[in-house]
């Protein structure tokens, strides 16, 4: 395997019309990382330039640190899985996972351990002797895992909407073999898709990317906890963060009632900038009782999602949603008092977050 690493990337399939752009991204090796946004944000296109089946219009892939922009998708020793199943379907399962094996001219002892060891991680050595066609599209997709890692030279696999197809009862069994799969066999892997659960799952590392950006990198713990641009609160979390349109005047940050001075470290001028504050609907606490440091709250909603209450709240001249937990005595039509908590309230300047670490408690 292989530390990936993509430097300046731009692309345009229109020229001037950048289907991503100002890409720098890294991923080392042996790690489970994931691109993650909504169609049409330039993941596969990602894919493709790390792959070699598209050539950046600007900027280096380098696998290890050598560039590789030159070299045919053969020569970069990648594999891809796709959105749907790739196999052989005249061939039963031990030939499929054997053919890149054979292709490479890898002697027959060989092969067969190799097959048999990858076919007992992703649970496949009951059917090695079952025709393709015969398979669901499940296993079939296992299959065409177990073919992209069964050679021991790749420098990275790469996995462009793997679940699509599959049901949804069988999807957890396939991430927990891919998660084992990675981890055992130290694989330099990424995951694309547009589902957040699939990849704060999975991954490591998770990048969100919009509108051919890369908006964050990080851990699936510091995107939700420290969304740096206002898309990744709102794209991650269920519900997404809370974004407000504010207003700046001096050192003070407005939105409805809520009203945020900038931290006392902050140097940079943001007059003119566009100003927004977030706060996820977990952060947001909330009291059945008077409090005389909150806002007071009109519940216009409560329903129950999995082991949460979901509250639509409006106050403070503000609209937005809390997440209580699933005992909650709160309904639809009760006042409440509601406290923003400072360490949870982000403050974007031109879809930037600002460190507020040095803020008190907001009320």
């Amino acid at each position: 395997m292989a530390t990936i690493e993509l430097v300046n990337i731009a692309h345009a399939y229109v020229p001037g019309q950048y289907a991503v752009q100002d890409i720098n991204l890294k991923w080392e090796e042996g790690v489970s990382s994931a691109l993650l946004g909504p169609s049409g944000c330039g993941k596969t296109t990602l894919l493709k330039i790390i792959s070699g089946l598209l050539k950046p219009t600007e900027g280096d892939v380098l696998l290890d640190g050598q560039r590789v922009n030159e070299l045919s998708p053969k020569e970069r020793n990648i594999a891809q899985v796709f959105q749907f199943p790739v196999v052989y379907e005249t061939l039963n399962v031990f030939n499929n996972l054997a053919f890149p094996l054979r292709n490479r001219g890898i002697p027959e002892d060989k092969v067969k351990s190799r097959v048999n060891a990858i076919a007992e991680i992703l649970e496949l050595t009951h059917v090695l002797k079952k025709n393709a066609a015969r398979l669901g599209a499940a296993e079939k997709q296992l299959i065409s895992l177990g073919r992209g890692v069964v050679r021991e030279d790749m420098a990275g696999i790469l996995l462009d909407e793997p679940l699509t197809v599959i049901d949804p009862y069988q999807k957890l069994h396939i991430r927990r073999k891919l998660k084992q799969l990675q981890r055992e066999l130290e694989l330099t892997m990424i995951y694309v898709t547009h589902d957040q659960h699939e990849a704060l799952t999975f991954a490591e590392q998770v990048t969100v990317m919009n509108t051919g950006e890369a908006l964050q990198t990080g851990s699936p713990a510091d995107l939700h906890t420290h969304p740096q641009a206002p898309f990744v609160g709102y794209f991650i979390g269920s519900p997404g963060m809370n974004i407000f349109d504010a207003s700046l005047s001096g050192h003070t940050v407005t939105a409805g009632e809520l009203s945020i001075d900038l931290p006392a470290s902050t140097k940079a001028d943001y007059s003119g900038a566009k100003m927004e504050i977030g706060i996820r609907p977990e952060f947001i606490v909330v009291h059945r009782d008077e409090q005389a440091d909150a806002f007071i709250c009109d519940v216009k909603n409560a329903y129950l999602t999995g082991n949460a209450r979901i509250l639509d709240l409006v106050g403070a001249g503000l609209q937005f949603k809390a997440r209580v937990g699933d005992m909650s005595p709160i309904r639809q039509g009760e006042r409440v008092w509601v406290r923003f908590p400072a360490a949870n309230t982000v403050i974007y300047a031109n879809e930037r977050a600002i460190p507020t670490a040095d803020k008190e408690a907001i009320a």
